[in-house]
């Protein structure tokens, strides 16, 4: 395979800086790496704006380190996506340029880029292969990110091309996990639809209401799963084209509405809003690269969903 490192890239002894540390991804990495004999380095929003890039190249001149995990963007579900486009489209953009022109100009060892599967047209061919980018328009309710997340790997592939910068991308499915942002009008779909689930098992509501039909198909990676398979990105890839990361398997919004209320106890009536946009119908990715890089997910949506659901229990409800 094209990319593929016959002598893997050595992390032992190096300094890592995880940008977003405190997100749902960076937070993910940052356990993961622990088991590396790595340095980790972060530093908290409250210090360094990431949209400042006078501030980030100093910041990154006085910390060289050897490799960037660039997991920082500004993220949110369909109604976020929709009534702040701009900010969206902004703030990913201006965040991923001010990183990757400075990791060039610092010349740090290797860069990840993440991206999403959202950075595919509405009605890409399923599974959808990595040459899919660009071949049709791109769902309306999240062009916004989808756009910023695709000029991110576009400049990684251009850095690549131009300078030889050792900088890849990879393009996770629906995340999810411990540490997401569990509200229910703002966050992704899982926690979303868990809080409401929770809620209405507290107050013995008889009814749960779902955004959409119901209809649209998903394929959903539980957040350390995706910290393993960037880690093994990083040790044994290095190539221009972007690398899908997923789980091979999908469901519809209805099935995992189901199997939330399952997991949470929550014994009422699904009611689907179809006045609400579906988004995309499908969203599986093709894993045959990463397959080939020797990688594959290791956890069942149910337990994942049991997982998250412990953590929301010890740490936010």
């Amino acid at each position: 395979m094209e990319g593929k490192l016959e002598t893997p890239f050595q992390m032992e002894n190096t300094k890592v800086w995880i940008a977003g540390h405190r997100g749902l991804v960076g937070g993910a990495i940052a356990k993961r790496l622990s088991r590396e004999n790595c340095t980790i380095v972060t530093i908290d929003r409250d210090e360094l704006d990431l949209r400042d890039q006078v501030g980030v190249k100093k910041w990154l001149e006085k910390e060289k380190p050897s490799i960037i995990i660039l997991a920082a963007a500004k993220v949110g579900g369909i109604v976020a996506n929709s009534t702040q486009p701009a900010d969206f489209l902004y703030d990913n953009l201006v965040i991923e340029t001010n990183i990757i022109k400075a990791a060039h100009e610092i010349e740090v060892k290797k860069l990840l880029f993440l991206g999403s599967s959202c950075i595919y047209p509405r009605d890409a061919k399923q599974p959808m292969v990595e040459e899919e980018l660009l071949t049709g328009p791109l769902e309306k309710t999240n062009e916004s990110y989808a756009i910023a997340k695709i000029a991110g790997l576009k400049m990684c592939e251009a850095f690549r091309t131009q300078y030889g910068c050792d900088f890849i991308s990879a393009q996770p499915t629906n995340l999810y996990g411990e540490g997401d942002k569990f509200d229910p009008e703002m966050g992704h779909v899982i926690p979303a639809l868990m809080v409401k689930a929770h809620t209405g098992k507290l107050n013995n509501y008889t009814k749960l209401n779902v955004w959409g039909s119901g209809t649209p198909k998903r394929e959903f990676l539980y957040i350390y799963d995706l910290a393993d398979a960037l880690v093994h990105l990083l040790k044994n890839y290095s190539g221009k084209s972007h690398i899908n990361i997923g789980t091979g398997e999908e469901f519809s919004i209805k099935q995992l509405a189901e199997k939330i209320c399952d997991v949470v106890g929550f014994q009422g009536e699904l009611v689907f809003d179809t006045t609400k946009p579906d988004g995309s119908p499908r969203k599986l990715v093709n894993n045959t690269r990463l397959a080939e890089l020797g990688w594959k997910s290791k956890t069942s949506l149910e337990e994942g969903l049991v997982k998250t659901y412990k953590w929301y229990l010890d740490n936010v409800s």
